[in-house]
């Protein structure tokens, strides 16, 4: 499963895919396609995509050839935000000082908790080879940072290395805060290395320490960290975004029997469909210049629940998809409206929302049902689902069974704490005071001066 963020703005319908897919289709290339060119061309990616033999082809299928047709992304720079990195993120990501204004204009009034003794942070800003680069990342440090010096409840330290994910650092801390850490955020292409840094993390909070995370932090070691490690190392250019899109938009298009799946006779009259719509003038010729112009009124808008590639998890840490308490499956756009539940009213944790339910617009992850259990949390606020509309439950392929979605929650690993926060994918949301609440009051569970209920929520 992979989180597609900001794709309302990287539709197929630029030129460069346009473009891409005329100059396959023209075989002749004199400029112009025919009927016969644009019907030979579509059973010719037909057959070569159906590897199988099996006469359909599924949305993987689809994604895989269209990706040999068009052009590859542009590299991603070093620090670029709102992208798949394939190579993985250790430059800090540039920050709005518009978005760092109104963080600090909300930053609590009210004090926090008075720390037992002088306390340190790492906040852990790395992204994983082929994860996706948070712009708010930045922005969620320098939140940890001002709750940290307001009353001086804690100093913070922010890296972008990995590397610093070694025993010997870490005895300088108290808590780990993993700042939208997507994909396999501490793995390196030595597997020594890799195993050092993951024994180095659970020793430190299974020793009595603190791991804070918020929104991506969930995102992280449920595909195949070996794959992408391999991919970055052999210089790939990472997911196609571009492709995507256009893979789930043709498969809406095509799939008119609505089975989640193209025969070659639903994509033969795709192909038929495309020409008819073409060519107005019924000249029996397309030129490149009308394909290009014409070319994103062919197909219908993607359906979003196809913009989440749900492939089955590779968990090569399993012991962190437990510590973090789930991972990720789909996400509702932002800025979807979210009524915020409070399932621990009289938790130090969600004081600050005196038991009112609230709305909240960002981005907002599920799990996969299997990972995440009340029994291994202690849910502090949740979606309050019965109150979400059909239309939008609906935007969910395959919604968990049970309807229940947590947001934050707390638990025990070994002698340490773990406090989480699904929101935070927006900059809007470090613009709440209470939720900057919500944050420092977890941050301070984690560091073990804030006591709280964190006892399972179902026994």
């Amino acid at each position: 499963m992979i989180a597609l963020t900001g794709l309302r703005a990287q539709g197929p319908g630029g030129g460069r895919t346009a473009e891409a897919l005329f100059t396959a289709l023209d075989a002749d290339k004199d400029g112009t396609l025919t009927k016969t060119e644009m019907e030979s061309g579509f059973n010719s990616w037909f057959t070569a995509w159906d590897k199988t033999h099996s006469g359909t082809l599924g949305q993987p299928e689809i994604l895989a050839g269209i990706s040999t047709l068009l052009p590859a992304p542009p590299a991603v720079k070093p620090g670029q935000a709102n992208t798949f990195n394939p190579a993985g993120n250790s430059t800090p990501v540039p920050v709005a000082q518009a978005a760092v204004d109104a963080m600090m204009a909300a930053l609590p009034t009210a004090p926090g908790q008075k720390p037992m003794h002088e306390r340190r942070v790492l906040v852990m800003a790395h992204t994983g080879a082929g994860g996706f680069v948070h712009a708010s990342i930045p922005l969620a440090a320098k939140a940890v940072e001002a709750l940290g010096n307001q009353g001086g409840l804690w100093t913070t330290t922010v890296s972008y290395d990995a590397a610093d994910i070694n025993t010997e650092n870490l005895k300088k801390y108290d808590a780990i805060f993993l700042d939208s850490t997507t994909s396999c955020f501490l793995d390196d292409p030595d597997p020594a290395v890799t195993a050092a840094r993951r024994a180095a993390f659970l020793s430190f909070v299974r020793g009595g320490k603190g791991i804070a995370g918020i929104h991506a932090a969930t995102d992280s070691y449920h595909s195949d960290c070996l794959a992408s490690l391999a991919a970055a190392k052999n210089g790939g250019s990472g997911l196609n975004v571009g492709a995507l899109v256009l893979a789930a938009r043709l498969v809406k298009a095509a799939d008119t029997d609505s089975d989640g799946s193209v025969s070659q006779k639903e994509w033969a009259a795709l192909a038929d469909d495309w020409f008819q719509k073409l060519d107005t003038g019924n000249t029996g010729t397309v030129t490149r210049a009308d394909f290009v112009a014409h070319f994103n009124s062919l197909l219908p808008p993607p359906d979003t629940r196809r913009l989440n590639v749900e492939s089955k998890p590779v968990q090569q840490w399993p012991e962190f998809n437990t510590l973090i308490g789930g991972y990720f499956k789909f996400h509702w756009p932002d800025p979807q409206v979210i009524e915020v539940k409070i399932d621990d009213p009289n938790s130090p944790l969600t004081a600050m929302f005196h038991g009112q339910e609230f709305e909240i617009h960002d981005e907002t992850y599920t799990f996969v049902q299997e990972s995440f259990s009340r029994k291994n949390v202690h849910v502090l606020t949740s979606i309050d689902y019965d109150k979400m509309s059909a239309e939008d439950k609906a935007k969910e392929a395959n919604p968990r069974t049970d309807g229940d979605y947590a947001l934050s929650y707390i638990r025990r690993e070994g002698k340490g704490r773990v406090f989480y926060e699904g929101h935070g994918h927006s900059d809007r949301v470090y613009a709440m005071t209470p939720m900057l609440e919500h944050l420092r009051a977890g941050i301070q569970y984690a560091l073990g001066d804030l006591k709280a209920d964190d006892s399972p929520s179902v026994k």
